[in-house]
């Protein structure tokens, strides 16, 4: 069975259009608006290997908080969709990922039961015309929306690109093992029967 989703989202904020497959190759076609955080869409395509499409219209004359935050709305939401019941995965994943002067940890236990734990002090700074802030704004509304566990620690960082791209990474390869099919696995993998 194809693990694949399509959210359309329409407010007076934004109008989303995003598309996922969980057994993809990494592709991705990505036009937010936002060109720092279809710089990170990607990442979370490519090492998640998922295929995503994500095109946005959003009040960016504002700025990007409302077209970040949705489409971590839609992400999440996208997640649900694709895994069903979530029989036969892994449902947890974990990565600790360096890049250059900075380190990132994200876990993930795709629960059923949203919940974030940030730990991670990123500079105030704008990418582009992304806020730093809104690296936590997006994961935030994507484990909320995905219903999911996700916790990100930052022992050491001092790039702020660097940090938030690494925890993007962190987070995408995490995800790619939770979502995982588990081949010695029957059910779903919950002794409650339900995830």
């Amino acid at each position: 069975m194809a693990r694949t989703a399509r959210i359309e989202r329409k407010t007076a904020e934004t109008e989303i259009d995003l598309s996922l497959n969980l057994d993809g190759t990494g592709a991705s076609k990505l036009a937010t608006g936002v060109g720092f955080f279809d710089h990170m869409l990607t990442h979370i395509a490519k090492h998640g290997l998922f295929d995503l499409s994500v095109t946005c219209k959003g009040d960016t004359h504002i700025d990007a908080h409302h077209t970040v935050e949705d489409v971590g709305i839609c992400f999440g939401k996208a997640l649900v969709q694709a895994l069903g019941d979530k029989a036969c995965i892994r449902r947890f994943g974990d990565c600790t990922l360096p890049m250059d002067d900075t380190l990132a940890t994200a876990a993930i236990d795709l629960s059923g039961r949203p919940y974030l734990v940030w730990r991670a002090e990123v500079p105030l700074e704008t990418l582009g015309t992304f806020s730093s802030q809104l690296a936590e704004e997006f994961w935030r509304a994507a484990s909320s929306a995905g219903l999911f566990n996700l916790h990100v620690v930052l022992p050491h960082g001092r790039n702020t690109h660097h940090i938030v791209e690494a925890i993007f990474k962190a987070c995408a390869r995490a995800l790619r093992a939770a979502v995982e099919p588990d081949p010695r696995a029957s059910g779903v993998p919950s002794t409650k029967g339900v995830l």
